[in-house]
């Protein structure tokens, strides 16, 4: 009998340490379900090839790889430096200007001019991810003269965040209105918009997608004090959103992110959401070849939150252990499922369906959890009543089938959902049944005896049409040649 599957999906970035086609092809085998390709470094022509190489290996693996693009977002970022970078100590003072070329240890300039309009005398600026902190002591039309409060090293095109947020910065930019059509090019299944503020922006990255032809689900990387304040807007204008740790930090305080983490998260899942939480997650894994303890932690408790995937920035795009950084945190989330605790009971009360295909999703959680089923057999066309099936844990795993690619690339990103390429068109609806049984009997997912539920729409085909769940006592064998056989 197989092993369960581990429940929660892994997203990795692709960069220099990992973009060879034999290290691709490692980095699925090791567990990746998503590969992200960040806009915000590279060319065009560099994430077309990356992602030809995923489509390539994945195929040759035999597996569904999701492929997500990740906009860079408007760069809220300081200018250059004459020297590359400069040391400011504690108590010094330092001017943003927009004036200034190059910059030394009393100013620099800035890319993002719009500064000058958003922040006022009190305010704190945190550059470096926070690392490094000013306050605003007066501001002109061309200058922001600072205190600094804690000082260090300021290197070239550094971000800077207003603390408590008030950016005005707008999440598309003329360069990422153009990289959704390189995204559409390249079939990308999730789009990423970064720093979006309220619902509109996650309108407008949807439109402008489904202009240029594309179809990828719309990700929202909430990472903005503005998105905090507007988040059901957003998630119900989302199909998935990323827990952007990073900037968030900076804009609402590191001591604020665990517990808003929980939030996003619950709340995604209430509203049929997919979620990704992601930065540092095993950021010590871009130099040693195993993770701290607390790293350990924070993966195992973004599993133990419901997160539907986990995601590695520069532990795999540039570190020195990329396919040891996933290895390492599959092991970490499968541990963490073990422990996850069921709660099917009260996750339903005060439920109500307005759909009959999320009834029979729900139904089908139920059932299987009281009646000790092996796995349940979701036939699907878009993938909706698996995404439903997923919202919940039963402890028992899901198993999607479907002859959709763009489909199964999608579902790849969902907690507990495992895509099976499987044409059931033009057949009789017994039939079907017999052949999803025996699949799932070939790959070792069930044996004789077992019990499976099936989730099938009448007629057969129909997207959005699940109608009807049958409870199947397995009496198939594994066919000659199959995965099962072999054991």
């Amino acid at each position: 009998m197989a092993q369960l599957p581990r429940a929660t999906k892994i997203v990795v970035t692709l960069g220099p340490a990992s973009s060879s086609p034999e290290m691709i092809e490692k980095l699925i085998q090791a567990g990746v379900n998503v590969v992200r390709l960040n806009f915000s470094h590279g060319t065009a022509d560099d994430h077309r090839s990356r992602a030809a190489l995923v489509r390539a290996a994945a195929e040759r693996l035999g597996v569904d790889i999701g492929v997500l693009v990740d906009l860079q977002g408007p760069k809220i970022r300081v200018g250059k430096f004459a020297e590359g970078k400069v040391t400011l100590a504690s108590g010094a003072s330092f001017t943003f200007d927009l004036d200034c070329t190059l910059g030394d240890a009393q100013h620099v300039g800035l890319d993002y001019q719009e500064l000058v309009n958003d922040v006022s005398a009190g305010d704190t600026l945190l550059l470096n991810d926070g690392q490094m902190s000013m306050r605003v002591e007066k501001v002109t039309p061309r200058t922001i003269a600072c205190t600094v409060i804690e000082g260090g090293v300021l290197s070239d095109r550094k971000g800077i965040n207003r603390l408590g947020g008030g950016l005005s910065a707008p999440a598309l930019t003329e360069k990422d209105m153009a990289d959704i059509r390189v995204a559409a090019e390249l079939e990308a299944d999730f789009l990423a918009v970064s720093f979006p503020k309220d619902a509109a922006d996650l309108t407008l990255a949807r439109r402008l997608m489904q202009a240029a032809g594309g179809r990828a689900a719309i990700v929202a990387k909430i990472e903005r004090v503005e998105a905090i304040d507007n988040l059901q807007a957003i998630i119900d204008a989302a199909d998935a959103i990323m827990v952007a740790r990073g900037d968030l930090a900076v804009e609402v305080g590191d001591a604020a992110v665990p517990a808003l983490q929980k939030r996003m998260i619950r709340m995604a899942r209430e509203s049929n959401r997919v979620t990704i939480t992601a930065t540092q997650m095993m950021e010590s894994m871009i130099h040693s070849p195993v993770p701290t303890r607390a790293e350990v932690s924070d993966v195992a408790n973004a599993v133990l939150d419901g997160s539907d995937a986990v995601m590695l920035s520069a532990e795999t795009a540039s570190g020195s252990f990329p396919v040891q950084t996933v290895q390492a945190m599959a092991r970490v989330c499968l541990e963490a499922e073990k422990s996850e605790p069921i709660t099917l009971e009260s996750d339903f009360l005060d439920r109500t369906f307005d759909r009959v295909d999320q009834s029979i999703a729900m139904a089908s959680l139920f059932t299987a959890r009281h009646l000790k089923v092996k796995a349940i057999a979701s036939l699907t066309e878009s993938g909706s009543t698996a995404l439903w099936m997923s919202r919940l844990n039963s402890g028992v795993p899901v198993y999607a089938l479907t002859p959709v690619p763009a489909s199964r690339r999608r579902m790849a990103l969902y907690r507990d959902v495992t895509p099976v390429f499987f044409d059931y068109h033009s057949r009789e609806r017994e039939e079907v049944l017999r052949e999803a049984e025996q699949r799932l009997v070939d790959e070792g997912v069930i044996t004789a005896d077992d019990l499976l539920i099936i989730t099938i729409g009448e007629p057969i085909g129909q997207s959005g049409g699940t109608n009807t769940m049958k409870i199947v006592r397995v009496t198939a064998k594994p066919r000659a040649g199959s995965k099962a056989a072999g054991k």
